[in-house]
């Protein structure tokens, strides 16, 4: 690991153009993509979620590249609590589905329904439960109980949705009734 492009991930702040500096590094290197992913996917890393948010711009817009580590991100993928990660791996979720050119193993749609799903009860915030009831409404179309398992989920009781929230709740309950 070279540890001047981890201090660098370290020190990444949110801002977009420097996140926006970072993708670009990350498409033409392949060996910082790499350091990323292994950052990105370490829970225990303490700055695993700045990795994410650079992640989450490749899978954007260049999701091929992250065919190869599709293993390792889909094996961590329960194991992310900070909400500044759950975030952007709930959207690099949705991009693996929506985006084309990318094949799934059944292994790897499997530990994106348990991550989606996990992200879902434990209640993470409106983004983050927006990108993955969407993630898991498309992999409903594959596997049928999925759709089952979310209208469950919908039908419970919310604490106190916020109006962002109910916009999410009512417009995948749609979508699940016009399927």
């Amino acid at each position: 690991m070279n540890s001047d492009d981890y201090a660098q991930i370290a020190n990444i702040k949110a801002y977009r153009a420097t996140r926006d500096f970072y993708k670009m590094r990350a498409f033409e290197s392949p060996e910082f993509l790499a350091l990323l992913v292994a950052v990105g996917c370490n829970p225990k890393d303490k700055n695993h979620y700045k990795a994410l948010w650079i992640l989450e711009l490749v899978a954007e817009e260049r999701m091929a590249l992250l065919s190869p580590y599709l293993d390792e991100f889909c094996n961590r993928l329960s194991q992310f609590t900070l909400d500044p990660a759950v975030r952007p791996a709930s959207k690099i979720c949705l991009f693996l589905v929506t985006k084309k050119g990318i094949v799934l193993e059944p292994f790897h749609e499997e530990k994106i329904i348990e991550g989606c799903l996990d992200f879902i009860l434990r209640e993470a915030k409106v983004a983050t439960i927006a990108y993955a009831l969407r993630t898991l409404f498309r992999l409903g179309k594959k596997h049928p109980w999925v759709h089952d398992e979310l209208q469950l989920l919908l039908s419970r009781e919310w604490n106190n949705p916020s109006p962002g929230m109910r916009f999410v709740l009512k417009e995948t309950l749609q979508r699940l009734a016009n399927k």
